[in-house]
């Protein structure tokens, strides 16, 4: 297929329609500024009836971590499914990083194979995503959970996984019958902080005497460190681990799901993230250990890149960012594990922080 080229666009993009949203720090916002100076002479992508095809490039967690990378994976299909793609040249598709040695061998592999959008998984892959750029100037290229590295050909994709985590924490606080709460980390970089400084924030606007205890297993592929987490906590009397740590984050289930199948009494209880991971908490036909989820729209963020790309309006340059006020974080279906008081509790702090009058903090609490 014919490799598209886009046109550049005069202003910052801001994020419209029923998409989950998110806000990055101060400093992000301002590389999401224009950056079209840098012109590399391409030519206005028009759109056309032709097939626009995508691929993504994960990151270490894998196209089926159940969490960040699959979501990212379902909005690449549910584009596909949308224009009548199928999977493969031409279409859709995605590579799978078994480590960070494979981002740029996977992303060079996806425009070689004439791919017209190709997304970078994750902030991990920021410097790859940039030297990819700078190589392939007619490229266009979306980097999620990064602004770090601005060019013209690059849409920075960042969303306020603060404010969805602080909501986590009030119900976190709310819920907890031991005063105990537990927060597991991937790897110790700034989306990983957001996580954590809403979270906290959330939590202690409930209960100022709040106990979290907070871990960053250093991996978003290592279920056992999960695993080892979560058992420490747990051990120590936390009774609800909020994780924000990909695949990582499949131990902490795994060690809840253990607990509560050897004692139906245990109140042991999983916050998943970025998508609905209640069916990585069932136990048995009767029981699961999933509280709730804090909902991260990537696969509607991926939808809605793509879109604009294939209209001609693809955001190179810019940075667009998902919050809560345009419903791009928030909280999963509790499936009645969450009773309604705690609910309306959650539904006041949410209109709060949407229209400006609770800002969250995105750096992490120190410890």
């Amino acid at each position: 297929m014919k490799k598209r080229k886009f046109g550049l666009l005069i202003s910052s993009v801001v994020a419209t329609g029923a998409i989950l949203a998110a806000c990055g720090t101060d400093e992000e916002k301002t590389d999401s500024k224009d950056t079209s100076n840098n012109n590399t002479g391409s030519e206005t992508n028009t759109g056309s009836d032709d097939d626009f095809s995508i691929a993504m490039v994960t990151d270490v967690g894998g196209v089926d971590d159940k969490s960040f990378n699959q979501s990212a994976w379902e909005g690449v299909q549910q584009f596909g499914a949308d224009n009548g793609l199928t999977k493969g040249d031409g279409g859709f598709d995605y590579l799978q990083s078994q480590s960070d040695a494979d981002y740029n061998t996977n992303l060079n592999n996806l425009l070689r194979r004439d791919f017209d959008l190709v997304f970078g998984v994750g902030y991990m892959m920021a410097d790859a995503i940039g030297e990819i750029a700078n190589d392939n100037p007619n490229a266009m290229l979306a980097l999620i959970d990064s602004a770090d590295v601005t060019a013209s050909n690059i849409a920075n994709i960042l969303f306020k996984e603060q404010e969805g985590a602080f909501l986590a924490g009030v119900v976190a606080a709310s819920m907890s019958e031991s005063g105990k709460i537990g927060f597991v980390g991937g790897v110790d970089i700034p989306v990983i902080n957001r996580f954590h400084a809403g979270f906290v924030e959330g939590a202690e606007a409930v209960n100022p005497d709040i106990e979290i205890q907070v871990n960053y297993t250093g991996a978003f592929d290592d279920a056992s460190k999960g695993k080892i987490a979560a058992n420490s906590m747990f051990s120590s009397g936390v009774d609800i681990i909020f994780h924000a740590a990909g695949g990582t984050g499949n131990g902490v289930f795994s060690e809840a799901k253990e607990r509560k199948a050897k004692d139906k009494d245990a109140n042991v209880w999983v916050i998943g993230v970025d998508a609905d991971q209640y069916a990585e908490g069932q136990v048995d036909d009767s029981t699961n250990i999933t509280l709730t989820s804090m909902l991260k729209g990537v696969n509607s963020a991926v939808i809605d890149i793509a879109t604009k790309a294939k209209n001609g309006e693809f955001p190179g340059g810019t940075t667009t960012v998902y919050g809560l006020a345009e419903d791009g974080v928030g909280l999963a279906d509790s499936r009645g594990a969450i009773p309604q008081e705690v609910m309306d509790k959650v539904e006041e702090y949410k209109e709060k922080i949407a229209s400006g009058e609770i800002t969250v903090s995105e750096e992490k609490p120190k410890q």
